[in-house]
């Protein structure tokens, strides 16, 4: 497939990677046509860079030139079971995600991250590495810039570090990373996966299904689920875990991460020296230490990248405090894991904003962390009646209509050294564009007091 020229390619998605993959596939000589099934006024400035582009589309819904295609690019947000896909597959249509479609068209060396929490920052965090070990690559996929983007312009002696989701493995054909992890798996996007984590958890496994015993791959072993679910590979594996020693791979060992090898000790590390915290961040390093040490980067870089890198925007991402009240943005959180996550990192009483479009989540699972962390909620978006029923009962709750209600409230009724939180556990997509919008509104409004 590297050579589409003059073949037609329609794109089911006007959004970010949609938009990349045309332009990829301008680049390549072919010819786009973009489909989305929402309306102008909602893409709106998506529509103006296509335009610019000189790209032919359509909004408002999918007309039948969508199959008038050789191959077809579906945007993450399609679910697998649509049924545009099911008529182009009857139609001999190649069908392909947008990661799959970028790798035709990419000579480097992909190392791809997945997971249900800590991929942005894992994926970041080895991006910085390479770039501190002078090695050139391409911080791409599920954050920052999509994968189809850059993908032709990486060279066979760089690298694709790519964070990519399980929306974008379910159509892939031959994507092969030489390197790939799963950081873990825990119940999420069960709204896709018919309620059903083992459906979710065998589409995140197909990340290494096209490797070979000349690849790697590492994947979290404090995962019961991800452990449960693993199928065989020949790729070589390396395993990390806060909780086991491990022979081959990274555990933690009086307060150090250790690396071994063939159980040979390669390279040690004082958790107390990584500048971004928590348990969660200890194992995204161990990933981080495991890539490190398979492309024989120097210790001492390794070190240096550990101690250097501070983390990623909307991830537990300090703001600003204001009359001792520090507000903190964890917008990233789009699940009720990465919510756990977020609670146990402070010790300080937490103002929580919780709420958006929900995923099929299980509340339960942060009930006790509410009642010993928690003095209030902020219930918003579309979820917030189903927040209001299920906490009101158990903490103060109240449901708010937007941000500006949230912050005016909370800087009203907070106390000096309390936290206010908006770590939602649902997706954006109710009320934002995407879980980065979100954060950079609530951000606005915060630093605008």
């Amino acid at each position: 497939m590297k050579d589409i020229s003059n073949k037609k390619v329609s794109i089911i998605g006007a959004a970010r990677s949609g938009i990349a993959a045309a332009e990829l596939a301008l680049r390549k000589g072919a010819i786009p046509f973009i489909s989305d099934k929402a309306n102008e006024e909602k893409l709106s400035s998506n529509l103006s860079l296509i335009k610019q582009l000189n790209i032919d589309f359509e909004v408002g819904g999918h007309s039948e030139k969508i199959f008038d295609a050789d191959i077809m690019v579906i945007s993450p947000g399609v679910p697998t079971n649509s049924e545009i896909i099911q008529i182009a597959k009857s139609k001999n249509i190649k069908v392909v995600s947008e990661i799959e479609f970028a790798s035709f068209f990419c000579s480097g060396k992909i190392i791809a991250i997945t997971g249900t929490n800590g991929k942005t920052t894992t994926t970041s965090l080895v991006g910085h590495l390479l770039t501190t070990a002078g090695i050139k690559n391409y911080v791409a996929g599920n954050i920052g810039n999509a994968f189809s983007t850059v993908a032709d312009k990486i060279q066979s002696d760089e690298f694709a570090v790519l964070e990519v989701s399980s929306f974008q493995l379910d159509l892939i054909e031959n994507f092969k990373p030489m390197i790939s992890s799963i950081l873990n798996i825990t119940p999420d996007h069960l709204d896709r996966y018919e309620n059903d984590v083992r459906k979710y958890a065998k589409s995140k496994q197909r990340i290494y299904e096209n490797q070979t015993e000349e690849d790697y791959l590492i994947i979290g072993a404090d995962s019961e689920i991800l452990i449960e679910n693993l199928n065989p590979t020949s790729a070589k594996i390396y395993k990390f875990s806060t909780k086991e020693k491990i022979e081959a791979g990274c555990s933690l060992v009086n307060d150090h991460i250790i690396f071994k090898d063939n159980s040979e000790e390669l390279f040690s590390f004082n958790i107390q020296e990584i500048a971004i915290k928590g348990e969660h961040n200890i194992q995204n390093a161990m990933c981080a230490v495991i890539i490190g040490k398979i492309l024989s980067i120097d210790n001492q870089k390794i070190i240096e990248a550990l101690s250097s890198f501070r983390g990623v925007e909307h991830r537990i991402e300090y703001i600003r405090t204001i009359n001792g009240v520090s507000f903190y943005n964890d917008s990233k959180a789009t699940n009720v894991d990465s919510v756990i996550v977020a609670l146990k990192s402070f010790e300080n009483p937490i103002l929580l904003i919780l709420g958006g479009q929900d995923k099929g989540n299980d509340y339960s699972l942060i009930e006790n962390l509410i009642k010993e962390k928690v003095k209030k909620i902020y219930a918003i978006g579309e979820s917030a009646q189903k927040v209001y029923d299920y906490f009101n009962k158990i903490v103060d709750t109240q449901i708010c209509s937007d941000f500006q209600e949230v912050v005016r409230n909370a800087l009203k009724e907070a106390k000096e050294n309390d936290v206010v939180l908006l770590s939602p556990a649902c997706a954006s997509f109710d009320m934002f564009n995407n879980y980065e919008h979100r954060g950079k509104v609530f951000k606005e409004i915060v630093n605008q007091l």
